[in-house]
C-alpha cells in the first residue's frame, strides 16, 4: 500500500520505522526538523543537551527501549531525584534529602507530609479502577491527607510530571493517576527503576530513523488537508503537492488531526475533539537563580513556586538540572526550565522553544477508550502519546499498535 505518514514525532517515526519494510510510505512534517519533542540542541563548551523527551525507564519503556536496541542508540544511566522549592526558598526539600533544610526538622508539617506519603502510597492502589470522574482532588478528600502533603508533595509533583499547572492537576482522573504512578515505582520507596537518558542526545535516534528514508521523508512540507478520493486519501501539502494513497497515518496531535480531515465523522469529531493542550515554554539557561537556594536540595527535576500554600499559576515551573539527567561534563551546571517564573539572566541563555502538552481530563480519558472506533475507519490511522498518558512510550506504543494493524513486524 502506498501509505502516508503526517508528522515525525516519536509516533510518526515508529510507524515509519516498522511500516517501511512493508509498505510505500511518504512522510510530512511541517517543521524544518523532524524529532516533534525529541529535540536536543548544541551548548557550546557542554555539549548535546535535550529539551524536550529526556529520560526513559527500564520498566516502563519496553517499546522503546526495544528501538533503541534495534537502531543502536546508547543509554546513559540517568538520576531522577524529585526536588521542591516553594516560598522562593522558604521550604526546599528533594526526595533523596527530605531534610535539606534543617529547619524542617522541627516542622509538624513537614513530618505531617512525610508520614501522608507513606498513607498515601499504601492506600492509593484501591482507587486505580475508580470511574474518569473520581479526581485526585477527590481522592485525597476521601482519604483525609494533610495539606501540607497535598500542596508540598503531591501536586507539585503530578504538576511537574504532566506540565500541568496545581489548579488543574487536582481534576486529574484518580485512576489514571494511580496506574501510571504505580507502573514508575512512585507508590513504593523499594524497587525503583533504573533511568536513562539517549548518549549523544535523543536527536541520535532521530537521526538513524530518518536517514535511511531519505526523500521520502518531506521536511517543511507540512499536510494541510485529507480528502477522501475513490477507496483512498488525497494529501495536500503546503508546497502546492497533492498526492494519492490507500490509507493515512495521522501521528499528530489530535484537533491538528481533526483540522485536516475533510468532512469528518461524528465519531472522529467527538473523539479527536475531547482533547485540550496547553503551550509550555521552556528556556535552556545556567542560571542557578532558577534552582533552589539550597544546594543540597537540589534535583534532577525541581519544582518551582514563589508560593508556600499554593500556586494558582496557569503554567506550572519547573526546572530540569541537565547535568544530573544526562551525564554532562562537570564544570558548568546546565538547566532546562519550563515557564520561568523570573526570567534567566540574558548572558545564560541558550535556546527557547515552546512545546504544547496534551491535558488528561476526564472527556480526554473518555475518549481514549473510544479511539478504536475511528481507529482504521475510512482509511485513516491515529497514533501519538495522547492515546495514553502523553509520554514517549506512549506514542510509539499507539504506534506500534497501528504498524500491526497494516500488516508489519514488531522486531523487538
Amino acid at each position: 500500500m502506498r501509505i502516508a505518514i503526517i508528522g515525525t514525532g516519536i509516533s510518526g517515526l515508529g510507524a515509519a520505522y516498522l511500516l517501511t519494510p512493508h509498505h510505500d510510505i511518504t512522510v510530512y512534517e511541517a517543521a524544518p526538523r523532524p524529532g516533534g519533542h525529541a529535540r536536543t540542541i548544541d551548548v557550546p563548551g557542554v555539549g548535546p543537551v535535550d529539551t524536550g523527551f529526556i529520560v526513559c525507564n527500564d520498566r516502563t519503556y519496553p517499546n522503546l527501549l526495544g528501538l533503541f536496541g534495534r537502531l543502536g542508540a546508547a543509554r546513559t544511566k540517568a538520576d531522577m531525584a524529585f526536588g521542591v522549592s516553594l516560598g522562593g526558598g522558604a521550604l526546599e526539600y528533594s526526595s533523596s534529602a527530605p531534610f535539606a533544610q534543617a529547619g524542617t526538622l522541627a516542622r509538624p508539617s513537614h513530618w505531617a507530609m512525610l508520614r501522608d506519603i507513606l498513607r498515601f502510597n499504601r492506600a492509593a492502589p484501591r482507587w486505580r479502577d475508580a470511574p474518569p470522574e473520581v479526581t485526585l482532588g477527590d481522592m485525597l478528600a476521601a482519604l483525609r491527607l494533610s495539606r501540607a502533603f497535598a500542596r508540598r508533595y503531591l501536586l507539585p509533583m503530578a504538576a511537574a510530571i504532566w506540565s500541568t499547572p496545581v489548579a488543574r492537576i487536582a481534576g486529574f482522573p484518580a485512576a489514571a493517576f494511580v496506574r501510571f504512578f504505580e507502573g514508575h515505582g512512585l507508590l513504593t520507596l523499594l524497587r525503583q527503576p533504573q533511568w536513562y537518558s539517549v548518549a549523544g542526545g535523543s536527536r541520535t535516534y532521530v537521526e538513524r530513523i530518518v536517514g535511511p528514508l531519505g526523500a521520502r521523508v518531506r521536511l517543511s512540507c507540512a499536510a494541510t488537508r485529507l480528502e477522501p478520493s475513490g477507496s483512498g486519501w488525497v494529501v495536500h501539502d503546503a508546497r502546492g503537492g497533492a498526492d494519492a494513497y490507500d490509507a493515512v497515518v495521522l501521528a499528530c496531535h489530535p484537533d491538528q488531526a481533526l483540522a485536516l480531515i475533510a468532512a469528518p465523522t461524528e465519531a472522529e469529531a467527538r473523539v479527536l475533539g475531547a482533547f485540550t493542550y496547553q503551550d509550555n515554554a521552556l528556556v535552556v539557561h545556567s542560571d542557578a537563580a532558577l534552582m533552589p537556594r539550597r544546594r543540597a536540595a537540589w534535583a534532577s527535576w525541581v519544582y518551582l513556586s514563589d508560593d508556600l500554600e499554593g500556586d494558582d499559576r496557569p503554567r506550572v515551573s519547573l526546572t530540569y538540572w541537565m547535568n544530573a539527567l544526562q551525564d554532562l561534563p562537570a564544570g558548568k551546571d546546565i538547566f532546562v526550565t519550563l515557564n520561568p517564573a523570573r526570567p534567566p539572566r540574558a548572558e545564560t541563555v541558550y535556546d527557547r522553544h515552546t512545546f504544547r502538552h496534551p491535558r488528561f481530563d476526564a472527556p480526554a480519558l473518555r475518549a481514549q477508550g473510544e479511539v478504536g472506533a475511528i481507529q482504521g475507519a475510512r482509511g485513516l490511522w491515529f497514533c501519538g502519546a495522547w492515546q495514553r498518558h502523553g509520554f514517549h512510550e506512549d506514542g510509539l506504543w499507539s504506534a506500534v499498535r497501528v504498524a500491526r494493524a497494516l500488516g508489519a513486524r514488531v522486531p523487538w
